[in-house]
């Protein structure tokens, strides 16, 4: 079973989700108003899981998990017969902590991934779970060279094809690699425009996409694994074309484009003709997601995400399933991992009051035997739901975002904060979140909204984003919280904003272009002016270039313009007060984004708090630091908006 998932994010970001702390000095003396809620501590919101992250191996006998193990996230695995208290580690990073594994296609290694310091030079390791002692080996060890996973091919299970931009910083190559040595063969080289690979059924390299001048995406494609590649399909910028996987036969592909439509369709392509037959098509949303079977190849369901996840099946079995797995949870269903048989799933909630519940479904009898989760700490009667909502921006472009309120309240005249997502060409869900959660709990109304430039809903919203950084899209964001205080849920005179990466730019940007509506904000990782941002961004961006400056602004032919949309030049125009927090060797948003936009404001005498993590990235990934970063925004927010948040449990 596998998951292909339409996206074109090329700036994304996504807050650490996994920390610890105390209540601040200004949140302990404020007295509550909700006495019967309990304050829940910010280690059950963000400091690691208790476990997570479950795939099960594809001989079906063993379940891999994310635990910590001397406060880093490790990889443990434990039979499945024998149960999860039964589990041993089999890593011991003790750094960073680990997040992404897999298991091998004969079940006998798990393959993990782990950077430097936040550098997102990611290396491939490999360790034996049936070890006496754990025996990790880095099978990429190249300094200032990022590895990713291509394929691992079902009837190879001694190989691994991976992309590495060894030759090129730019440029990503497929290369054969020997699990068990650690053998590296060059496949193909990257001509120099080449964004993404695909492999067929078999596990060779046919198909690739490219990014061509005038932000044109090729789709190419080739009849065998060597040789050169012709073009199948051009699609612009705003058709958002992709190649997803190859059919059984390998005579034809799946994509997904927006061609002649504007949301994105899921299509069926002849590699002979060229011909596109349109399989599905939502005229709300986009494709979110397909579902691949990796035993038939034939497509199992199609995801698609409005207010909720929903799924459509296309496999009549699989029809069964998402029925019986409807009945088990009322969260949004998410498929994780499955045997090599395609029996047994690992399935996980996505609930905004019970996160990541997690279950073992076994297709044959239709049953689900529930696992774990994450954080058993959080009680879902402590945790609060999430609204869709909707309202009309002034230019009357459909918003659609998501309201977390407090409990123990009327949800009237609160102090509300505006969560701004990342991306900006992505998107907020409905499901659990940490930081709506921890806000909610300590008395704030949350609200989040998908701003036109966020991905999901067609082209035409998308692109209304388009050189609007710092313009319609911050309009957006006021006409949010005026909704909110519209309606009654919001006090005028209490809003803070508060987001990262391009959340943390908007931030800047709301204060310093419209600095009469907020009355404090909160930058993480945030870019500060659009000029430099542009010119360190990764080098492995490079074939995104054009595309980021049709969205943003090229900075050889704009750059009054990108000024004039840089919060860094009109800091004196910044009134409210600021926290910054930064990680020095983020490679998307220099730490020089951060301390430009904080020298600025101390010279002009402006209120400005400062937090630089000197081992993280773009996001604090460890739990001291993300720690940290929570202790003073809760301190900085309870100073400035003078919430009422419940008071200690006893």
């Amino acid at each position: 079973m596998s998951i292909a998932r339409c996206s074109n994010v090329l700036f994304a970001w996504a807050a650490a989700v996994l920390l610890l702390s105390a209540c601040s000095k200004e949140v302990k003396e404020t007295v509550s108003s909700q006495a019967h809620v309990p304050v829940i501590p910010l280690k059950d919101f963000f400091d690691n899981p208790k476990l997570g992250g479950a795939q099960i191996s594809p001989d079906g006998e063993k379940l891999a998990f994310l635990a910590p193990e001397k406060g880093k996230l490790n990889v443990w695995v434990c039979a499945i017969k024998d149960g999860l208290d039964k589990a041993k580690p089999i890593t011991q990073d003790d750094k960073r902590g680990i997040t992404r594994f897999f298991w091998t296609r004969d079940s006998r290694y798990v393959i993990y991934m782990q950077d430097g310091g936040g550098d997102e030079n990611f290396h491939l390791f490999r360790t034996d779970p049936t070890a006496e002692k754990i025996d990790s080996l880095d099978l990429t060890p190249f300094k200032g060279v990022r590895a990713g996973v291509l394929d691992l091919p079902q009837d190879r299970h001694g190989e691994m094809l991976v992309t590495l931009n060894k030759r090129n910083p730019k440029l990503f190559d497929v290369y054969l690699l020997q699990i068990a040595t650690g053998k590296l063969t060059l496949l193909d080289k990257n001509p120099g425009d080449v964004d993404g690979w695909t492999t067929d059924t078999q596990g060779v390299v046919r198909g690739c996409s490219a990014q061509t001048p005038g932000g044109i995406t090729e789709i190419r494609v080739r009849d065998s694994g060597v040789g050169p590649f012709r073009v199948l399909g051009r699609y612009t910028d705003e058709e958002n074309g992709s190649l997803e996987a190859f059919g059984k036969d390998g005579s034809f592909v799946y994509g997904i484009n927006a061609k002649g439509s504007n949301t994105t369709r899921l299509v069926r392509i002849d590699l002979k003709t060229g011909l596109e037959t349109v399989m599905d098509q939502n005229p709300e949303v986009d494709v979110a997601g397909v579902l691949f079977s990796d035993l038939t190849h034939e497509i199992l369901g199609i995801s698609y995400n409005s207010d909720r996840l929903i799924y459509k099946a296309y496999d009549p079995q699989f029809a069964k399933d998402l029925a019986i797995l409807q009945k088990v949870h009322d969260g949004d269903i998410l498929f994780r991992s499955s045997d090599a048989n395609e029996q047994k799933w690992i399935i996980a909630y996505n609930s905004p009051q019970d996160p990541g519940a997690t279950y073992l479904y076994d297709r044959s009898t239709g049953k689900a035997e529930f696992l774990y989760r994450p954080r058993p700490w959080l009680k879902p009667e402590q945790l609060v739901g999430m609204k869709p909502v909707s309202f009309l921006s002034r230019d009357g472009l459909t918003l659609h975002g998501y309201l977390s309120l407090p409990k123990g309240g009327d949800g009237k005249n609160l102090p509300l904060v505006l969560v701004v997502h990342g991306g900006p060409w992505a998107r907020d869900d409905w499901g659990y979140d940490p930081e709506a959660q921890f806000l909610a709990n300590r008395g704030y109304a949350v609200l989040q909204v998908n701003f036109r430039g966020s991905t999901g809903y067609g082209k035409a919203f998308l692109h209304a984003g388009d050189r609007e950084w710092g313009g319609k899209m911050l309009d957006d964001l006021v006409d949010a919280v005026n909704w909110a205080v519209d309606q009654g849920i919001a006090d005028k005179k209490r809003l803070a904003i508060y987001g990262g990466s391009y959340g943390g730019y908007a931030t800047l940007a709301a204060l310093a272009f419209q600095p009469e509506v907020f009355r404090c904000g909160i930058n993480y990782v945030g870019v500060s002016n659009l000029l430099t941002f542009m010119n360190t961004i990764p080098p492995y961006w490079d074939t995104f270039r054009e595309v980021m400056y049709k969205r943003v602004g090229d900075p050889s032919k704009d750059a009054e313009f990108l000024r004039s949309r840089s919060p860094l030049f009109f800091a004196d125009q910044i009134q409210a007060p600021l926290l910054i927090a930064q990680g020095f060797n983020d490679p998307r948003v220099n730490h020089a984004e951060a301390e430009q936009i904080v020298k600025a404001l101390q010279d002009r005498n402006k209120e400005v708090e400062y937090l630089v993590k000197m081992d993280e990235g773009h996001g604090f990934a460890n739990p001291e630091n993300r720690m940290e970063f929570y202790q003073r925004m809760e301190a900085f927010l309870a100073k400035n908006m003078k919430a009422n948040p419940p008071s200690k449990s006893p």
